[in-house]
């Protein structure tokens, strides 16, 4: 366990949001479960700090709705199947919890009944409230919506503080940093300075649902050890979006 857990949390209920390919480990697609035993290890440390925790993971290390509709997909369809992969995903990260001894949930928007429960908004928040990790899988439920907005709405409907977007890098630049040497990293940023800029933290949806709804994002590298829970926190790392 980091010896960054035992600080308080100083927030008392976030939410997650993991990429797919986080999940990968050194590939490109799959999962890796050293990898997810290794988040899994992250996120039980940031419990231990008495923070409540929600996580929302997406799908692309196993299937891109995007990418196979431009490959002559209907988009509809292709977003369905990626909304399973997360589901996937989603099981692959309660597993490894569990075996932490970490009570977890999986809660659904497409209604899967013998894998996971239903998404019910009451439901999720008693589940968090009884310290439970919830994991929201299948995104919206719905096409033509990322898991990025997923993680907005389901962070505004169960009241967390803050989203905590986990990225490979330490922050938001102004260029990509793993191909331009002269990116420079912002310590913060409004939510009107993102759309304004054209930066790629999520998509326009999900960055102007926690604009409306005054929603702080945390972007931060979820690569280096302990890094999930110096955020919880509230340590000084990565970039502050809104406040």
């Amino acid at each position: 366990m980091s010896d960054a857990g035992t600080k308080p949390a100083r927030y008392r209920r976030v939410l997650i949001k993991l990429s797919g390919e986080s999940l990968a480990g050194e590939g490109e697609s799959g999962i890796s479960p050293t990898v997810v035993g290794q988040i899994a290890g992250e996120l039980r440390d940031a419990r231990a700090t008495g923070c409540e925790l929600a996580v929302v993971v997406g799908g692309g290390n196993i299937f891109r709705g995007l990418k196979a509709a431009e490959m002559g997909m209907e988009r509809a369809t292709g977003d369905y199947m990626g909304m399973l992969a997360t589901v996937l995903n989603s099981l692959a990260l309660q597993d490894a919890l569990e075996k932490l001894d970490v009570p977890t949930r999986v809660l659904s928007a497409l209604e899967i009944r013998e894998v996971a429960e239903p998404y019910i908004r009451r439901r999720a928040t008693r589940h968090l409230e009884k310290g439970r990790v919830v994991i929201f899988a299948a995104g919206t439920g719905n096409p033509f919506f990322t898991t990025d907005t997923a993680a907005s709405l389901r962070a505004v409907e169960v009241g967390a503080e803050v989203i905590m977007k986990a990225t490979r890098v330490d922050g938001v630049y102004s260029a990509d940093p793993e191909k331009d040497p002269n990116a420079v990293r912002f310590e913060s940023l409004t939510h009107f300075d993102v759309l304004q800029r054209g930066l790629r933290v999520m998509d326009t949806t999900a960055i102007s649902l926690c604009m409306e709804n005054r929603m702080p994002i945390l972007v931060f590298d979820m690569m280096r050890a302990g890094n999930i829970v110096r955020a919880v926190s509230g340590e000084s790392i990565g970039t502050i979006i809104g406040g």
